[in-house]
């Protein structure tokens, strides 16, 4: 699409608008920005002004619809509920996220990677085997890399790996990855998706352009997953660790008896592996399946993954004092995260959990919460959550305000031996603008009480 001209509405500042702002200016756009928040000490927002964008501020009127816009991009997060994306959908005017925009003039080589969890560990690792290999790569996405910044940094055969929430595929019309990957799909955003048949659809937008040309990379131990796929016409390449059929030996990435494979040659064994949980064995086999589609040489998938050590806040080792081991999970914002965390742990566990009430239940944990002996509850979410650590039995369940207090709690009842692991299963806006924060906090707050 030639932006020449084109009247566009960024909805959001922050890192994705203004990566989309600046963008669309470059473009020859003229750009209106809106956003509740008083952006007047904003990064860049001067000099935007200085280039015709229009900056409306601290409100967020209906009546700037009144400008005829041609589309809107909208920061990810903010929901289509709102007075005035509810008005532009009854105007049929096209809201878009970054990474649509970002496609119409991507020259390089497209990967999408979306699910409900492994996302973060998978686009890492796939980028970091891509700068070892043959490739000119880049990442993008929901990895805290603004897309459209990213853009004019990409040539023709370099590599895109992009990581995508369900609220960036919201956003997506013509949007085609040539490789997609979906590592796998549980209730997740019912608060702003609705529904888990919504969000399952926003999730499946990252394949719905593909063609035969184009592979799609599926989790095949999740049943329901695959039936999702029936109609695709992409190349179909699934990954499993449980359901391993002839198809998935010949066709995919599998872990068996202890080694991980492609299409039945051996790529490395899990011996080999630094990162803990069956859950990043799933993770390294999507990694797997993408570099060897693009034909990286086997050596450097190995070492990469091999000298790989995590992502930040994912089952991250913070330290250990006093022969407990403190480990960091803010980026569990869901049950199903949390159950991940839990399942990597034999030794007896100190569990803090809480944050957002999504208005979920929690009873899903109660089957991995046999080896936790502490429960140490916060947020706004700690009431509900209490009754999952009741129906767990487990001997004590504190209920504090704060991380803060939890911290604290924690290493009062913890031993030498014992994990203290903090894996919130829930999202952190009731406290913090961020799981990143609230996990930067943690880490502090560990270092700080043991010195």
């Amino acid at each position: 699409m030639d932006l020449k001209d084109k009247k566009v509405l960024v909805l959001g500042y922050a890192r994705t608008g203004r990566g989309a702002a600046e963008f669309l200016v470059s473009q020859g756009a003229n750009v209106t920005i809106n956003d509740l928040n008083d952006l007047s000490e904003e990064p860049s927002i001067e000099e935007l002004k200085a280039k015709g964008v229009i900056v409306v501020d601290k409100k967020q009127p209906v009546t700037l619809l009144n400008e005829n816009f041609d589309f809107i991009v909208k920061n990810p997060g903010i929901p289509y509920q709102i007075e005035l994306l509810q008005a532009a959908i009854a105007q049929e005017i096209p809201i878009y996220t970054d990474v649509e925009i970002f496609d119409w003039y991507n020259p390089g080589i497209l990967i999408g990677i979306t699910g409900s969890n492994g996302k973060t560990t998978t686009t890492t690792l796939v980028n970091n085997i891509l700068q070892n290999s043959q490739y000119q790569a880049h990442l993008a996405g929901n990895i805290g890399v603004p897309t459209l910044s990213v853009l004019p940094k990409v040539k023709e055969n370099d590599v895109v790996t992009m990581e995508l929430s369900s609220f960036q595929l919201m956003g997506t019309d013509k949007f085609k990855p040539y490789i997609a990957a979906i590592t796998n799909i549980f209730s997740a955003h019912l608060d702003y998706h609705g529904t888990r048949e919504e969000y399952v659809k926003a999730k499946l937008r990252l394949i719905q352009n593909q063609d035969n040309h184009d592979f799609i990379i599926f989790n095949a131990d999740q049943k329901e997953l695959a039936s999702y796929l029936i109609e695709s016409p992409a190349n179909k390449v699934p990954f499993a660790r449980l359901n391993l059929t002839d198809l998935v030996r010949q066709t995919g990435a599998y872990y068996e008896n202890g080694g991980l494979y492609f299409k039945g040659e051996l790529i490395m064994k899990e011996d080999d592996i630094q990162i803990p949980g069956e859950h990043n064995i799933e993770n390294i086999l999507v990694a797997i399946a993408i570099t060897k589609i693009l034909n990286v040489p086997n050596n450097i998938i190995h070492d990469t993954i091999m000298n790989y050590q995590g992502v930040e806040y994912r089952i991250q080792p913070v330290g250990i004092y006093n022969g407990i081991s403190y480990y960091n999970d803010s980026k569990a914002t869901n049950p199903d995260a949390t159950i991940t965390a839990l399942k990597s742990f034999a030794e007896p566990t100190i569990y803090i959990g809480g944050g957002l009430d999504r208005g979920i239940t929690f009873e899903k944990l109660v089957p991995y919460l046999e080896n936790v002996k502490v429960a140490i509850l916060y947020g706004e979410s700690k009431k509900i959550m209490k009754e999952a650590m009741e129906q767990a039995q487990i001997e004590k369940i504190v209920m504090v305000d704060n991380l803060e207090q939890a911290t604290k709690a924690a290493q009062s009842y913890a031993e030498s031996g014992d994990v203290v692991l903090l894996s919130p299963a829930c999202a952190s806006w009731d406290q913090y603008q961020s799981f990143e924060e609230r996990g930067a906090q943690f880490n502090e707050l560990i270092v700080a009480l043991n010195q």
